[in-house]
């Protein structure tokens, strides 16, 4: 398995909408993670995409999170890629195979969207305390899953460092500040 490479990679946040993420088990948590991978993929030049589940009910995703995004998918189905997330990553991010992803639910909308992803052949890294269900038990069985099917199942960090490569690297300093700025949970 490659290294996830910033210029060959594209961040996806599945469905962290606001109304739906008081019943995320940790959900402080997984916003501020979800939050720190991508302002470090907007100062590394890596292609941020949404997607939003049933809009109309559930509504937009947390702002934080919405306003960083370059496109967002509106969908109904549970899997993105059937309702444009490949034609919104070959506009946004043509040529990059990688994808990184997380979001909520993750044995639902987070499950079948990296499925899809997978089946269309891209590069799947699946960043798992960065993605949240409403049960811990849920959560785990989808990361079980997963990696089953062939995504790597990585942490936010991991992405962070991998995409900055070597400490030399002129973002490095920015990067490492959002990863001293985020708050230690006791859950970690």
């Amino acid at each position: 398995m490659n290294a996830i490479d910033a210029g060959a990679s594209s961040l996806v946040l599945v469905d962290y909408q606001a109304r739906m993420m008081p019943a995320i088990h940790g959900a402080d948590d997984v916003i501020a993670k979800a939050l720190v991978l991508a302002r470090a993929a907007a100062l590394l030049e890596v292609p941020v995409l949404g997607t939003v589940q049933n809009h109309e009910r559930l509504g937009p995703n947390t702002d934080a999170l919405a306003r960083l995004c370059l496109q967002t998918v509106a969908k109904t189905h549970f899997d993105a890629c059937e309702d444009g997330l490949l034609a919104a990553l070959d506009a946004q991010a043509p040529g990059r195979r990688q994808v990184v992803i997380a979001g909520c639910e993750a044995h639902v909308c987070l499950l079948q969207t990296a499925l899809g992803l997978l089946r269309a052949g891209r590069d799947v890294f699946v960043v798992e305390n960065a993605s949240g269900s409403r049960r811990p038990s849920d959560h785990a069985a989808a990361m079980r899953r997963l990696q089953h099917a062939g995504a790597t199942i990585v942490s936010h960090e991991m992405v962070l460092f991998e995409w900055l490569h070597d400490c030399r690297h002129p973002r490095f300093r920015e990067v490492l500040a959002l990863v001293k700025s985020e708050p230690v949970s006791a859950h970690q």
